[in-house]
């Protein structure tokens, strides 16, 4: 499954592709200071970036990383804005085309998929299923080869200046390897990396219920030792044509009435539960908001949007009582000794079965 595509460059440089493409990169960022350092002059930003790409001058510029401590540390690598720009205005143009191929269950950072959506499916497929073989890939990001996946991209993208705008951005991670966690292109080129993967899986293997989110992937079977050896072909697969292997510890086969882990919650035939280090990772969020309120230096807006938004995803699994747990201390906790206005925090709507927008 494979075609080609030229005559795109010029559309991903044009000046209207860039302005989308800022657009896009603005998009819920806030007002940081090198957004607002671009948008106080973006026409002119844009022409420059124009030139630059349409002149073969534009290079990458270097990555601010930090550690993001979430369910475990995350090395991030922080493009500067106007690089990031550039990573909109390929995507926009290349993105659909290379899409094309990706199958139905592939459920990562694509528009009408995502998340919550996977977790309904994930819960079909439990339902349907005695058994799971459950997958993670040992520090995919790290290993993702550069050389195979502009391989990838070739057979599908044949336009030379579009390909060269996306050789200069995957070899631009730091390190010299791997994808940087935080890129738009990365989320994207991580699902590249695994289409064939996918289909291999699909077509091949014919695992009929079968998901993948990112390098978080399942198949779902009613005969434990099938699934076994579906483990040890996709193991040759992924180490004979694409670097990669399979992590020893979180990928096994087991019944799906154990619950299977996935996105932040454990999927059950009846129902799904938060994980519990997700609710401890965000008690701690929220309880750091608040103490800043109560000491004057955060804002009402920003704990009651960032329990809104935690509360919502949340209440895709049987979270109802720990929602209101969290809302009430939050709430005593932002009124301690303080005299100012208290947000209204409460949980979003939902039922004990996972939430009207959750069906279980």
């Amino acid at each position: 499954m494979s075609w080609t595509a030229t005559g795109l460059f010029r559309g991903i440089a044009s000046f209207e592709n860039l302005l989308l493409a800022d657009r896009k990169a603005r998009r819920g960022k806030g007002v940081k200071r090198d957004i607002l350092a671009f948008w106080l002059d973006a026409e002119r930003e844009l022409l420059r970036l124009r030139d630059e790409l349409l002149s073969r001058t534009w290079r990458p510029g270097g990555y601010r990383q930090f550690v993001a401590h979430e369910s475990k540390d995350r090395l991030i690598s922080a493009a500067p804005y106007r690089d990031r720009v550039v990573h909109h205005a390929l995507m926009n143009v290349i993105g659909p085309i290379l899409e094309r191929s990706f199958i139905h269950d592939s459920w990562a950072s694509r528009e009408g998929k995502g998340t919550h959506r996977a977790l309904v499916r994930a819960a079909r497929f439990c339902r349907a299923s005695r058994f799971v073989l459950k997958c993670d890939i040992a520090d995919y990001f790290a290993s993702v080869d550069h050389g195979i996946l502009m391989e990838i991209i070739r057979r599908r993208i044949a336009d030379p200046g579009a390909l060269r705008l996306a050789d200069l951005i995957v070899r631009s991670a730091p390190g010299g390897k791997g994808l940087p966690i935080g890129n738009l292109t990365s989320q994207f080129f991580a699902n590249l990396y695994l289409d064939g993967f996918n289909h291999f899986v699909k077509e091949e293997l014919h695992c009929r219920r079968y998901l993948r989110y990112v390098d978080d992937f399942a198949v779902f079977g009613d005969d434990a030792g099938e699934l076994a050896a579906v483990r040890d072909r996709m193991e040759a697969y992924l180490r004979d044509r694409l670097n990669l292997r399979l992590h020893p510890r979180k990928t096994r086969v087991f019944p799906v009435a154990e619950g299977v882990g996935f996105l932040g919650f454990r999927v059950f035939p009846t129902h799904r539960l938060l994980r519990k280090t997700a609710g401890y990772h965000y008690r701690r969020t929220l309880f750091r908001l608040a103490r800043r309120l109560r000491d004057g230096e955060g804002a009402a807006a920003e704990v009651a949007n960032s329990f809104r938004s935690w509360s919502a995803h949340a209440a895709w699994g049987d979270t109802h009582g720990l929602r209101r747990r969290l809302a009430a201390e939050g709430r005593r906790r932002m009124t301690a000794g303080s005299s100012g206005r208290t947000p209204v925090i409460r949980p979003e709507r939902g039922t004990r079965s996972g939430g009207a927008l959750a069906p279980a």
